[in-house]
């Protein structure tokens, strides 16, 4: 029994059940034309090298329900971006040749097409804006692009990451700047170190590491996405994500799963333990007082199992919290599987201004890797 949480689900699989009938009254064929039209615009724009490199991967994995769009003042780069709309920042500034990792070029840049930026972001309902902070593009656009969706009305969602701290006190610095002006313009941010990655894989080379922050980016935006776009056990509807993610400010997010391998009684528990315990969770959650939870199974998992998971989360965050959460069935999971992915808001972040650059460390210029 959950006790002293605010926890909301929706069980409306409407639109499925009416496609599973052989037929179709007047009212239904009109209802479901009302549904597809007043489902929400949702937009992802991926701003500089990482954001861009995030679409690619988003492209591959696929995302429902979602226009991506790709900004980047490296024209070479963003031609081969694959997203469904483009854009090259500042023209007249970078003429297409980058930022030069320099934040203060890439914010030019953007101010340059903020007219663009806006037809772009036009009646979105919801605008994810993902990119590597540290570097010139991503940096300097990622909060003048949140500014033109946020005085659009948009729910506007940061996903970003930070840099390694191999990657030096520069452009740690710069990726510090960068994230103290995006949380000004956003409602919430998720902020994903990429040194808690290495916690994770700690030996893998440094081309698949950046592959991995792709991977985390694209699923987090895929997942919290899908939670009101697919139909699902418990569904989700915008308001919902709204009421969540609206000014929260900073959050993390957490992914978690268990295999085949696990016994079915326990393979909720172990998803949801391997979600709080995730690398990523990089702070104390005890005080948290919103979550976003999804959960994901395969075919033989049950409602009370997705309730499980969210009983856990709620005995580990404020205990007045507001939960809303989400639970699909994948078919291709396979028996026994879990997945859990969880966005917790309302915690006091780590001061990152604290955490030293290892001295005996080389820089690496990554804009020769990206």
């Amino acid at each position: 029994m959950i006790k002293n949480t605010r926890i909301i689900q929706r069980g409306d699989i409407l639109v499925e059940n009416l496609i599973e009938h052989e037929f179709l009254s007047k009212e239904d064929e009109e209802l479901l034309k009302f549904i597809e039209s007043a489902a929400p615009k949702i937009c992802v724009v991926g701003t500089g090298g990482a954001g861009c490199n995030t679409l690619n991967r988003i492209f591959e994995i696929g995302i429902e329900g979602a226009t991506t769009i790709a900004m980047n003042t490296d024209a070479h780069h963003l031609v081969k971006t694959r997203a469904d709309r483009k854009l090259l920042l500042g023209k007249n500034t970078t003429k297409g040749l980058g930022a030069g990792s320099n934040p203060a070029v890439g914010e030019e840049a953007a101010k340059e097409s903020k007219e663009e930026i806006r037809k772009l972001l036009s009646s979105s309902q919801m605008v994810f804006v993902t990119c590597g902070l540290g570097g010139g593009t991503g940096t300097g656009s990622a909060h003048i692009i949140a500014e033109e969706a946020k005085n659009l009305g948009a729910l506007t969602v940061g996903v970003v990451t930070l840099p390694f701290l191999s990657e030096g006190k520069v452009r740690r610095q710069n990726a510090l700047e960068g994230l103290s002006k995006l949380k000004r313009q956003v409602d919430t941010v998720i902020v994903i170190p990429n040194d808690k990655l290495l916690s994770i894989v700690p030996d893998l080379p440094l081309n698949t590491a950046f592959k991995v922050a792709d991977e985390v980016l694209s699923s987090s935006v895929k997942g919290i996405t899908e939670l009101v776009t697919k139909v699902g056990l418990v569904n989700l509807d915008f308001a919902d994500l709204r009421t969540i993610l609206k000014d929260a400010g900073c959050a993390v997010i957490g992914f978690g799963e268990s295999n085949a391998n696990v016994k079915p009684d326990e393979r909720a528990v172990t998803a949801v333990e391997n979600a709080l315990n995730s690398p990523l969770l990089d702070t104390d959650i005890k005080e948290a007082n919103k979550a976003l939870v999804n959960v994901t199974g395969g075919p033989d998992m049950t409602l009370r199992e997705a309730e499980l998971v969210v009983e856990e989360i709620s005995k580990r965050i404020h205990p007045n919290s507001h939960i809303i959460w989400g639970a699909r069935v994948e078919p291709e999971l396979g028996k026994s599987a879990m997945k859990v992915l969880v966005v917790i808001a309302g915690a006091t972040l780590p001061d990152y201004q604290k955490v030293e650059v290892k001295p005996e460390e080389p820089e690496i210029d990554l804009d020769s890797i990206l």
